[in-house]
């Protein structure tokens, strides 16, 4: 177990059987236990960073290092166990909520499973299903709603532990209540490990360590909230376009 520090170096990127470069020459480097916001628009090349660092694909050029090993030296399986990712589209399975939630730990006590849920503020819901814990969900059980899904993704990750998270903060299928409540639980999920994510909330995005932001597939700023917003570059304008439009997510912080 390393701390987790990670460094993106000269990174370029083309999907296989295409002739679309998706990532050109991508920088940056991330302290153990940081939280890196990627910002920018759709297509800029956020999801296919976060896949690189998941090591869904190797880059064409250029490295990815955690704690000064490049990942191609490090197995496959060992890597992927230091690493949480929380989707958009929640991959939950039919069983019992105890068993979605200690899906990376099946061995886990339910006491264990019952601590990752309060902290993901799902504990609540769960306790008023039919069978608590042992609700069935899936075809054969319960439908879920989308903020309780994401609660038990969050509380999946919570229970994992992993030394590095990928999170896609997808917040279209959110009622403000269950916003307000995945908003606390991801505080929870990201303290003191190292973060990479895809941010749409500027709450999300004003309290992380770094910011980098994205365009055309690069990397065209990187800074905290306060230096970018001094520096007047298209952070400042993403800004003030929210707070003008309210836009994808006014400021509740």
């Amino acid at each position: 177990h390393g701390s987790g520090s990670l460094s993106i170096h000269d990174v370029s990127f083309t999907y296989p059987g295409t002739q679309t470069r998706v990532l050109h020459d991508v920088s940056f480097e991330v302290s153990a236990g940081q939280t890196v916001a990627l910002v920018g628009r759709s297509g800029a090349g956020k999801t296919t960073l976060t896949n690189l660092i998941a090591r869904f694909y190797d880059p064409d050029a250029g490295a990815i290092s955690i704690d000064g090993r490049d990942l191609r030296d490090i197995e496959l399986s060992s890597y992927r166990g230091l690493l949480g990712i929380v989707e958009q589209d929640v991959f939950l399975f039919d069983g019992t909520i105890h068993e979605n939630i200690a899906y990376a730990r099946r061995r886990a006590s339910r006491e264990e499973v019952v601590r990752a849920a309060t902290a993901a503020a799902a504990d609540e819901f769960i306790r008023r299903m039919p069978d608590g814990y042992d609700t069935m969900i899936g075809e054969r059980g319960v439908k879920l709603s989308g903020g309780q899904r994401q609660r038990l993704a969050i509380a999946r990750a919570i229970l994992a532990d992993p030394q590095i998270l990928i999170l896609d903060e997808a917040t279209s299928n959110l009622d403000s209540e269950s916003e307000r409540l995945i908003q606390a639980s991801l505080e929870e999920l990201l303290q003191d490990r190292t973060a990479f994510v895809i941010a749409h909330r500027l709450s999300t995005i004003m309290h992380a360590d770094k910011i980098v932001v994205m365009e055309d597939g690069r990397v065209i700023e990187t800074g905290t909230h306060t230096s970018l917003l001094a520096s007047g570059g298209r952070y400042q304008e993403m800004v003030h376009l929210q707070m003008e439009t309210g836009g994808v997510s006014a400021i509740r912080s």
